[in-house]
């Protein structure tokens, strides 16, 4: 009797086992993930205003704190199936305020829609830039990303920890699961084994991180790339970007980086 339920309770516990295992080892191939996209905005105004001896700078700033959050939230979604995805801002109407002018920061504001192709390595990115539309059409951003043990849970995902550094001086720290195998993520970030589902760029003072993952089919339709704006590649908007903002000054730096994520 005894060894009869000693072997009931050791297959009882391969059962167990096993289904844990079988869940563990799901993988998600299409779905939906939602991101919100966190944005300091005390500490990107100022760095804006510091040198600015004009007390008006600081008045308006204080006046943008007492009708504004710290943080900027936006909300934006990464559709993907198989090798291919899109990724978009949701539209929100948000009313503007008196100061809104001091919190224009090309970086907190982009709202790029991105298709990407893993399959041929290339990308289609509809950028606002100011008042114009630009489609631009090119290679995939090669990243050196450096794998390290460090893990957490992001929307119920075991994620790994990647930095890496872009557009020459950008601090980037990623956040990716193997349990979801397209390499992709928000933005044009790509090129980890596995999807970013958390971004931080810690000097730029903001990160995406997702909040929800819905496996769900998602169609061709619902993959389709942008087709509005005026043609370029990334070198072409590069150009374009250089002429108009050589009279910038200090704020040229950090808004051609802006455009060039």
């Amino acid at each position: 009797m005894k060894t009869i339920i000693n072997r009931i309770l050791i297959l009882i516990i391969v059962l167990i086992s096993s289904n844990t295992f079988a869940q563990n080892d799901h993988f998600v191939e299409n779905g939906v993930i939602e991101f919100e996209k966190k944005s300091n905005m005390y500490a990107l105004i100022t760095k804006k205003i510091k040198g600015e001896t004009d007390s008006y700078y600081q008045a308006a700033f204080e006046s943008y704190k007492k009708n504004n959050p710290q943080f900027k939230t936006v909300k934006s979604t990464l559709s993907f199936s198989k090798n291919k995805s899109l990724y978009k801002w949701e539209e929100t109407n948000q009313s503007a305020n008196n100061n809104a002018w001091i919190a224009d920061d090309a970086m907190a504001n982009l709202k790029n829609v991105i298709a990407t192709d893993l399959d041929t390595q290339t990308s289609i990115t509809q950028k606002n830039v100011y008042d114009d539309l630009y489609l631009v059409k090119d290679s995939l951003r090669k990243i050196d990303w450096k794998i390290t043990d460090e893990t957490r849970e992001i929307a119920g995902y075991e994620c790994r920890r990647a930095n890496a550094i872009i557009i020459d001086s950008v601090y980037v720290v990623a956040y990716y699961t193997i349990q979801i195998p397209f390499s992709g993520g928000p933005e044009s970030f790509t090129g980890l084994p596995g999807t970013i589902l958390g971004l931080a760029m810690p000097h730029e003072n903001m990160t995406w991180f997702a909040t929800k993952v819905t496996e769900i089919p998602v169609s061709d339709k619902d993959l389709a790339p942008p087709i509005k704006g005026k043609p370029t590649d990334n070198k072409g908007l590069n150009k374009i970007l250089l002429d108009a903002l050589k009279d910038w000054g200090k704020w040229a730096r950090k808004t051609l980086q802006a455009y060039s994520l």
